[in-house]
């Protein structure tokens, strides 16, 4: 599993802005780590990626946040504080899946919490603290061509 390290905010952005230029419609992230390990942040730098020019804030308390006006949808979601009967009842595979909803990129905080997950989708897992993150990077089922990622360094 590769780890890219993080070594402050403006990289952990910068990392999230490329996932969000290249990234294509369907792509699914689940988003791992401590509180302030920096998901949020990852997430607010692919929406920079993507175009979207509206704040990306956390979804702690409205659970979902869509952001319809970039390059593909980005679906935000945050598990933080549902028992997996409340996730379960928040369908999130219809935003993996991009049949209900138009396709984009699925970024799920807390994603450990998920009772099922999507065919193909990319866990990374974010630790240290702000001037010493790293993201371990696991991949499943059919992943997109990141040769995008070889400017970062991995550990």
């Amino acid at each position: 599993m590769p780890k890219i390290l993080l070594p402050t905010l403006e990289t952990t952005l910068d990392f999230g802005c490329l996932l969000g230029k290249h990234l294509p419609p369907s792509s699914t992230l689940l988003l791992m780590g401590n509180l302030g390990a920096g998901k949020t942040s990852l997430v607010q730098g692919i929406g920079r990626g993507l175009g979207i020019k509206e704040s990306i804030v956390s979804p702690t308390f409205t659970l979902i946040n869509e952001y319809l006006d970039g390059r593909i949808p980005l679906y935000h979601l945050d598990l933080y504080r549902l028992e997996s009967s409340q996730i379960n009842s928040l369908y999130p595979e219809i935003y993996w899946e991009g049949v209900e909803v138009e396709p984009g990129i699925t970024a799920i905080e807390w994603s450990q919490l998920l009772s099922i997950k999507p065919a193909s989708y990319i866990k990374i897992e974010l630790s240290g603290s702000l001037n010493a993150r790293q993201a371990e990077l696991e991949f499943h089922g059919k992943i997109p061509d990141l040769k995008f990622m070889q400017n970062f360094a991995f550990v």
